[in-house]
């Protein structure tokens, strides 16, 4: 495997373990291994960027409170930057990250990645439903007088 494509697999993982609702998280992977903290969950802000129109200059549109996490799991480094203030899911994303990095990665995509991508990709289709059904086509009739 590349290392392109071995960073858009890492950054897909984050991406959902990031994304996953705690509980959710809590629930497929309540076993946490034995790991050592490099940086224990701590709480900040991030400042969010705007462009205008989309592609635009950029603008701060504001600030996001978020967590972040660092710990080492044999030679892995797992990180996580999770939004809110819930240490606890920074902790075990920041974990699982490690922990897809070594031998186990088979077993936690299967068991923790595969149901959290699924779950994912049934929420941005009930939302694309959602949005769907809410859609409006516009048509013009012809009128007689106006040949």
């Amino acid at each position: 495997m590349s290392q392109t494509e071995a960073t858009a697999r890492r950054r897909d993982w984050m991406s959902l373990l990031a994304r996953a609702p705690a509980a959710r998280l809590a629930a497929l992977a309540p076993d946490l291994p034995t790991h050592e903290l490099l940086r224990a969950p701590e709480i900040g802000a991030v400042m969010l960027e705007g462009r205008i129109g989309g592609t635009g200059s950029r603008f701060n549109l504001g600030e996001m409170t978020v967590t972040r996490c660092s710990v080492r799991l044999g030679d892995a480094v797992g990180h996580a930057c999770v939004q809110g203030r819930d240490r606890d899911h920074a902790r075990r994303a920041a974990v699982l990250d490690a922990l897809l990095q070594g031998e186990q990665a088979g077993r936690i995509e299967a068991r923790v990645i595969a149901p959290l991508r699924a779950e994912a990709q049934a929420r941005r289709g009930a939302r694309a439903e959602k949005a769907a059904a809410t859609r409006v086509e516009f048509f013009t009739m012809m009128r007689g007088e106006d040949q």
